[in-house]
């Protein structure tokens, strides 16, 4: 079984539908794709309607998270989207994204760049607006080369010249939700060093204890040494690492099942969840 367990749609700041997503994500040849958007479930009810025979979706989010002023993403799977409070807290930091991005954009054009607000929004389209469509509006403006190029001190990430702060959860907060709505949590990148400061692997330990389930290791943001040291890490901790694309379409270079999930790793992941379970599409695969 081929497993990508982090895909992005036009849902948050992917350039493919849900519907394109889960059809690529067949013809790249996987058996099974994660939907993990930013802070948003919008996705979902696209996502199905199109899935095809063959593939099995893995329902998600990548929820925004901060500890001790460093950013950090949590990837959630298989957690019931209706409970409460979680829903209430996704819908706070999606909420807080379009102010933080016209004060981003304000201090952009404070810098001399002409960026406009209907610029990023046309980007955005129907999508939870983010940094990924600021960048891409820098890019088209000849600012910066690449998306990635945009995610720099000189710019947008954190601390960066243009960064703005948007309402985060606190990560124990996170998983606490996560884990009444039935889900299963793991850190996304937790070592990509190259989009700012990372959160000590000290901090992953007491993560774990309050319930952390896993690691995202294999990650085209993670180098050889990196991937070893983390899948130490996890050994140590005893808990799960997960490999997969952060696909976002053409905004990035990463090709889905760039990275891939051991299959067992994923059995482990929907045997523990009780929110929610994989769904097949028609005739396809059923999941471990």
């Amino acid at each position: 079984m081929r497993i990508d367990l982090h895909a992005h749609s036009t849902a948050s700041d992917g350039t493919d539908t849900p519907a394109e997503l889960v059809r690529n994500a067949a013809a790249a040849g996987l058996d099974v794709v994660a939907l993990t958007d930013h802070d948003t479930v919008g996705g979902y009810a696209e996502a199905l309607a199109a899935l095809p025979g063959g593939l099995t979706l893995v329902t998600g989010m990548e929820l925004s998270c901060r500890l001790d002023g460093i950013g950090m993403h949590l990837l959630a799977y298989l957690f019931d989207p209706e409970e409460p409070e979680l829903a209430r807290e996704r819908e706070l930091v999606r909420d807080d994204r379009t102010p933080r991005a016209h004060a981003m954009i304000g201090k952009l054009q404070e810098l001399g760049v002409g960026i406009t607000w209907e610029q990023v929004s046309r980007i955005a389209g129907n999508g939870s607006v983010g940094r990924p469509h600021i960048a891409t509006a820098l890019v088209e403006l000849g600012v910066v080369p690449t998306v990635s190029d945009a995610f720099t001190t000189d710019w947008i990430a954190d601390g960066g010249r243009a960064h703005a702060e948007k309402h985060e959860l606190d990560p124990f907060d996170a998983i606490r939700l996560v884990k009444a709505a039935g889900g299963v949590t793991v850190f996304a990148h937790p070592a990509a060093v190259k989009r700012g400061r990372c959160v000590p692997e000290s901090a992953i330990a007491e993560l774990v204890s309050a319930g952390l389930d896993g690691i995202e290791v294999d990650h085209m943001d993670h180098d050889t040494d990196t991937r070893a040291r983390l899948r130490a890490l996890a050994g140590d901790l005893g808990i799960l690492t997960t490999g997969s694309s952060d696909y976002h379409g053409s905004r990035k270079t990463c090709r889905l099942g760039e990275y891939t999930t051991d299959p067992e790793i994923y059995g482990e992941i929907t045997r523990r969840a009780t929110g929610a379970f994989p769904v097949p599409g028609a005739g396809g695969a059923t999941g471990a």
